[in-house]
């Protein structure tokens, strides 16, 4: 499958150039991080092409809005992805695109198009229904590895699950979501990092939920839970620590230990890459 990405240069004049890459969404943020000209120079020896990817096989995406000094990304796997590094570099990547805009594309390609003026459900794609990852039980392989694929879920500030984050994002199963989990292996407290996360309020019907990569129909997730108030903290998942009761406490982050350790991991992409 590799691990595709859509990069799109638009120029002065408002048209835009589409390229396909097939293997430039892991570490494409690293790579953003060469600035302006370095990141230009990379894209535009990349193919042309007219293949927008749908919201589902898309890993990555960048776009480059050289008129209005824009530039906007995601991507599903990387530092930017990762708790400890997210707002680190974000940082970088203002610093080195100083001058301009960095937006991130929580939506994904939909929105990338959306920004463009062209149709967002052109790259939607729903085959079968949600794909949603299981629920993990305490003491599961996954919960040691230093950045764990995981989303956490706390309901009022009792109940706290670990869902895989695989497939579709957990608050995409609206209410159903609480069904699903009832009765499952709970966690007392979530001391991992996580790249996703939901806390809901059964009692005064309040949903909130992030996000540290992408989720198609982001902005559309109050009509999956029609009756509830529904908030979208984006990436910041201290929002969730703040109401989740001492449910949600993940690992602090030291954020001069993560830009170095960013600037480190820029450093030997560019080495590898001679």
């Amino acid at each position: 499958m590799g691990d595709r990405a859509n990069f799109v240069v638009v120029r002065e004049s408002g048209e835009f150039e589409l390229y396909l890459s097939r293997y430039g969404a892991v570490g494409m943020d690293l790579d953003l991080l060469a600035g302006p000209a370095e990141t230009l120079a990379m894209v535009r020896r990349l193919r042309v092409d007219d293949w927008w990817l749908d919201d589902v096989h898309c890993q990555g995406a960048a776009l480059i809005d050289l008129g209005r000094r824009v530039l906007m990304l995601f991507a599903w796997e990387g530092p930017s992805t990762v708790m400890r590094y997210r707002a680190a570099t974000l940082a970088l990547l203002r610093e080195v695109w100083a001058g301009w805009e960095v937006r991130w594309l929580y939506d994904g390609p939909a929105e990338l198009r959306g920004y463009l003026g062209l149709d967002p459900g052109n790259v939607r794609l729903r085959e079968g229904g949600l794909a949603v990852g299981e629920v993990i039980e305490p003491g599961d392989e996954e919960l040691a590895e230093p950045e764990p694929m995981v989303a956490v879920v706390t309901v009022g500030t009792d109940r706290c699950y670990l869902v895989a984050n695989a497939g579709d994002h957990p608050v995409c199963e609206g209410p159903a979501l609480l069904a699903r989990l009832a009765g499952g292996p709970e966690h007392g407290v979530c001391r991992v990092s996580a790249e996703a996360g939901v806390h809901v309020d059964p009692v005064r019907r309040r949903m909130g939920w992030w996000v540290l990569g992408a989720s198609a129909e982001a902005y559309e997730m109050p009509q999956r839970w029609p009756g509830w108030t529904v908030e979208f903290w984006q990436d910041r998942w201290e929002e969730h620590v703040r109401v989740a009761g001492g449910r949600f406490q993940p690992p602090p982050v030291d954020h001069e230990r993560a830009v170095a350790d960013v600037r480190v991991a820029v450093a030997l992409r560019r080495e590898a890459r001679g």
